[in-house]
């Protein structure tokens, strides 16, 4: 299906995702140009796309801003270019954390209590959260802007100090377990990753450590839970998924509490894709190689779009 068509790959962006998405990029064209595949590297620097003269299918790695938030999307569908995985509606719904969390409560996913909140510099908001309790920004990735506070005193400096950068947070109630994350793939569940932080917290510095030289997280997949729990998790991140209408693929994260019970986090459509990413990873554990990985999520959007 993919013999004789030409693929940009897009990657980098203009947000604060840009590194990890060149090094997602660079793992993707190397895995098509393995298969034998005519594929190229599109640097995205701008909310601004220039596509190779007969582009037949944009491969989309551009994390977070402009890649992921619907934007990109827009532009590729105003080209007529079909491009890799969800679409402009779903990624427009599946970044904002808040309007996520509302498809999340009306289709009965497990997820954490919450409340949004706006923000103004200098003035402290009223909670009806109370701690422990988790302070994110509505439409960042990678943890970015996401802060922890476990202590009543110190909710007004943690809301002032969000206030500085954002207009409106998601505040939620805190959930102590374990970190996991499920993919899905052309609709069904890949074993579950369970990732473990070196410190309990699974930050930016801990997800990518090459970039910042902190200590790494392990990773365990298929992660040791019973075949109850392993269930309940992969129908919880399966119903996030069709609560959001993600189309082709993405990444559910997944807190599991000390009673085995899952709660939703969010679902990522355009996560990391290098070769020891976490959907790779998962993928890998049932036989499916990163070229062929990257493959069958070009062909699936392919047929979807054209």
């Amino acid at each position: 299906m993919l013999s004789g068509k030409k693929i940009a790959v897009l990657m980098g962006g203009p947000g604060s995702e840009r590194e990890v998405s060149l090094a997602s990029g660079k793992a993707v064209l190397k895995a098509l140009l393995g298969l034998g595949l005519d594929a190229v590297a599109v640097d995205v620097t701008t909310t601004h796309v220039d596509l190779p003269e007969g582009t037949d299918l944009a491969f989309n790695v551009i994390h977070g801003t402009f890649g992921e938030d619907g934007q990109l999307q827009d532009a590729l569908e105003a080209l007529g270019v079909p491009y890799t995985g969800a679409g402009s509606a779903s990624s427009k719904l599946a970044i904002h954390k808040s309007r996520a969390k509302e498809k999340f409560i009306a289709a009965g996913v497990p997820t954490a209590r919450s409340e949004t909140v706006s923000l103004s510099p200098g003035v402290i908001p009223e909670l009806t959260i109370q701690v422990p309790l988790v302070i994110k920004p509505p439409l960042e990735g990678s943890s970015v802007g996401i802060q922890i506070v476990k202590v009543q005193a110190e909710v007004p400096g943690a809301l002032l100090k969000a206030a500085e950068k954002y207009s409106e947070v998601l505040i939620e109630e805190f959930i102590e377990g374990m970190e996991l994350t499920v993919g899905i793939l052309n609709d069904l569940t890949l074993p579950i990753v369970h990732i473990a932080p070196p410190d309990g917290v699974y930050d930016m510095a801990s997800k990518y450590p090459w970039l910042s030289g902190a200590k790494g997280s392990e990773y365990f997949c298929p992660a040791d839970l019973d075949l109850e729990t392993t269930m309940a998790v992969q129908a919880a991140a399966l119903a996030a998924h069709r609560a959001l209408g993600v189309e082709v693929y993405s990444r559910v994260d997944v807190l599991l509490d000390s009673e085995n019970r899952p709660f939703v986090l969010e679902a990522n459509t355009i996560p990391g894709m290098t070769e020891t990413s976490l959907l790779p990873k998962a993928a890998a554990a049932i036989g499916i190689s990163f070229p062929d990985l990257c493959k069958t999520i070009a062909e699936i959007s392919l047929q979807l779009r054209s």
